[in-house]
């Protein structure tokens, strides 16, 4: 499930072995020391080397660093360029496409610098092209680390400036209102399997030549090119949600190539997990954080006025629900647009206030409020097609990299299920994956994400009450990269945790960056503060 409000997200889910020459560039490319699963072998080995081939390539050319476009919305003294890297790593010699990349220069003396520290904020489908901008911007916790290491961000295959894929108009895949997800009849249920269909086909019609190509391992070889094309002999790498799937999936293939690796909120890696069944984990994980929300909200009943209880602020919501399915509030939000803007609570506590007191104002009789939060806007062309480029990637990555159900009876009995306990995200959920069930193009069989030879001490991140990405992936990542570091914070579920103040989380996190010192023994921090309403 991604977080598909409008504005700018990052979210969860949202998934070998041939040497070229002798020493290439320095020492900047290797070979990838392990294979890709669910490829023949003959599939593997061309793979190999083409991101061989295409990172030598790479070293060799460099980047052509210039000032970013004035329409990418960064400051200098942030760079942009590009990297190009084949389609289809298995005919490197193929059609070639452009990725994004943008930097900023460390900013402590030449004897401090470390490398790149390169950036993924998840999706799949979202920019990390913004990152750079916490120098700019002097955000604080990354102040030190900056000294040491450029910061690099990249849109990766299919994203924003990176060969973009759709399925559909935007202006039209953000209008409004939408069905309710919670089906009331099997005529429901056929209305949105019709839609799915119709969406899996235009994601074909509109995108079919990268289709096949948008998968997690493709996108960890790209991740390879662009540290060959950065000149780096190893990748420092820094991936929360998605990104730390990409993270698992680049340390499987190339463990060799990696210096230090940090993932933060983790997809559970296990081949059994992705997607499907990951997809199904969120959704009991999400009514959890949804509670933990409302009691919030309860307790803080002198500012909200929704209820001292977590059973009266949930019966508000219901109503709300009620009401706009009976007659969308301001035409435009009904059920659907509700749970789009509300899933910002369970996903990141920053949203635990705005979301309240949005709510609060319409149950005081401001409508206007909720409209703005929840409703599209169809002026703002420039993020909805961002919106749709978005999900298209998202839906592309998970549907590509591991093989579905196709029996509808599966997903129904699945969803119907859980949805008698976990109400607030489940068919939502499910209708948007469903796509994957008349998939186009061939699905592939998901990596064994497991250490290889070289792979250093990984540190791993994660909230004990994470709804986008529940705590068992955390658990099992650590049980499979061996040698790593588990940082639980307890009592804590909001999404993305290394860029929150938690002086006990962010001070492991620089210490690693800066001196690759990790904890004998796995820690647990207490929670960063709770929000103020």
């Amino acid at each position: 499930m991604r977080d598909t409000r409008p504005k700018w997200r990052t979210t969860a889910l949202g998934s070998a072995g041939a040497i070229v020459t002798a020493t290439l560039i320095a020492g900047a490319v290797a070979a990838p020391t392990a294979s890709a699963s669910g490829e023949s072998r003959g599939g593997q080995d061309r793979e190999a080397r083409g991101v061989a081939l295409a990172a030598e390539k790479a070293a060799k050319t460099g980047i052509d660093w210039q000032d970013c476009p004035a329409d990418w919305g960064l400051e200098k003294p942030i760079q942009c360029g590009y990297v190009t890297v084949p389609l289809d790593y298995a005919k490197p010699h193929g059609k070639q496409i452009k990725l994004a990349v943008d930097r900023i220069g460390s900013t402590g003396t030449k004897e401090e610098r470390q490398g790149a520290l390169i950036y993924n904020p998840g999706g799949p489908g979202a920019s990390g092209l913004r990152f750079p901008r916490r120098v700019t911007t002097k955000a604080p916790l990354w102040v030190n680390t900056a000294k040491a290491y450029d910061f690099v961000g990249f849109d990766p295959r299919g994203v924003g400036k990176s060969a973009p894929i759709s399925c559909i108009d935007p202006q039209e895949f953000v209008k409004a209102p939408k069905m309710d997800p919670v089906p009331d009849s099997e005529a429901d249920k056929r209305a949105q399997r019709k839609l799915a269909r119709e969406y899996a086909e235009g994601c074909y019609e509109r995108s079919g030549e990268m289709l096949p190509h948008m998968t997690t391992p493709n996108s960890a070889r790209d991740l390879d090119v662009i540290r060959a094309a950065l000149g780096e002999k190893k990748l420092n790498f820094l991936g929360v949600s998605y990104g730390t799937y990409l993270g698992a999936v680049y340390g499987t293939l190339f463990p060799g190539h990696v210096r230090r690796m940090i993932v933060d909120s983790v997809v559970n890696p296990s081949r059994e997990k992705i997607w499907y069944e990951a997809n199904l984990d969120q959704d009991v994980a999400f009514e959890m954080r949804w509670k933990d929300w409302q009691d919030w909200v309860a307790k803080n009943d002198a500012t909200y006025h929704l209820g001292d209880t977590r059973a009266e602020v949930q019966a508000k919501w219901l109503e709300l629900r009620a009401t706009a399915k009976e007659s969308p509030i301001g035409g435009v939000v009904g059920p659907a647009e509700l749970i789009g803007f509300f899933q910002g609570a369970p996903y990141y506590d920053s949203s635990w206030a705005p979301v309240a007191s949005v709510f609060s104002k319409y149950v005081a009789g401001d409508t206007q409020a909720l409209v703005d939060a929840a409703a599209p806007d169809l002026s703002d062309t420039a993020g909805n097609a961002s919106s749709e480029n978005g999900n298209a990637v998202y839906t592309a990555v998970e549907c590509a990299d591991a093989k579905w159900p196709t029996s509808w009876r599966k997903w129904d009995r699945d969803n119907t299920r859980l949805h008698q306990n976990y109400p607030f995200l489940t068919w939502s959920n499910a209708w948007m994956n469903l796509p994957c069930a008349t998939w186009p193009v061939k699905q592939q069989t998901p990596l064994d994400v497991r250490t290889g030879k070289g792979l250093p001490g990984v540190l791993i991140v994660q909230a004990e009450r994470d709804a986008a990405t529940p705590y068992g992936g955390a658990v099992e990542l650590h049980k499979r990269f061996k040698g790593s570091r588990l940082i639980t914070e307890k009592d804590a579920g909001s999404h993305g945790v290394t860029n929150l103040v938690n002086p006990c989380i962010n001070e492991r996190v620089e210490t690693y960056l800066l001196t690759g010192k990790l904890d004998g023994r796995d820690v647990t921090c207490a929670p960063h503060a709770t929000p103020k309403p």
